[in-house]
């Protein structure tokens, strides 16, 4: 969603991210103390001439959003495999963001903004076709995961989402290197920030302000139940 000067929505996210990274331990607490913040400063750094974000730019970010809620499968799905405790819960809450923001709302951007323009260009068709394709399957197996994140973990939810982070991994890869490049040739730069702002727009009415740093704030207060926040944790 590109981001115009006159907007707060740019200088929020970034500031919430960096909040994000740093506070660690106090997920909740520090996630909207830190969305206040920017939201407060957002004007001031606006008339400084803060940087637009892309729609392509935009659309990589809640990428980010996926990838986090893949990790959170990542160690339920672990979790079962080693007989450990798991509040499935968090499974079935993460399943429930991705059907909100990710499936409902990004993948619905690119159905209606990207894919039309590209297969009207006659550009990227097959992969575009894939990614449709994937876009449903992806769907089916989120209402199975949350369908089995009742109870205690089961061999089944950790089956379902596994096949779930092994479709999207590859798929988020692809458009974030292959599709969005494309996409952005294809258009025109005024025509690329009209983009941006129906994105913006569609953020608003659907989210209201500042709806990805609460969804962000979602995710977080969710790996910091699974123990999984703190990046430190995570030497290479």
């Amino acid at each position: 969603m590109s981001r115009d000067n006159d907007r707060e929505t740019t200088p929020a996210r970034r500031l919430f991210l960096q909040g994000v990274v740093s506070a660690a331990g106090v997920a909740v607490v520090g996630c909207a103390a830190t969305a206040a913040a920017a939201r407060n400063s957002g004007s001031e750094k606006d008339a400084h001439g803060e940087a637009e974000v892309t729609p392509g730019e935009d659309l990589m970010q809640e990428h980010g959003i996926l990838e986090r809620i893949l990790l959170i499968y990542d160690e339920a799905t672990r979790r079962i495999a080693a007989g450990e405790a798991l509040d499935v819960s968090v499974v079935a809450r993460a399943a429930d963001i991705v059907h909100r923001f990710v499936e409902d709302y990004h993948e619905k951007l690119e159905e209606t903004f990207v894919f039309p323009r590209l297969e009207a260009a006659h550009r990227q068709t097959e992969l575009v076709a894939t990614l449709r394709l994937q876009h449903q399957r992806g769907r089916d197996v989120t209402d199975e995961i949350a369908g089995l994140a009742t109870g205690s973990g089961s061999p089944k939810l950790a089956a379902a989402m596994t096949r779930f982070a092994r479709m999207y991994r590859p798929h988020a890869a692809r458009e974030d290197t292959v599709l969005f490049p494309a996409f952005r040739d294809l258009l025109g730069r005024d025509a690329y920030r009209e983009l941006g702002e129906q994105f913006e727009d569609q953020e608003h009415e659907r989210f209201g302000e500042d709806g990805f740093a609460k969804t962000v704030a979602e995710v977080a207060t969710l790996e910091t139940t699974l123990g999984i926040f703190d990046l430190t944790q995570f030497p290479p």
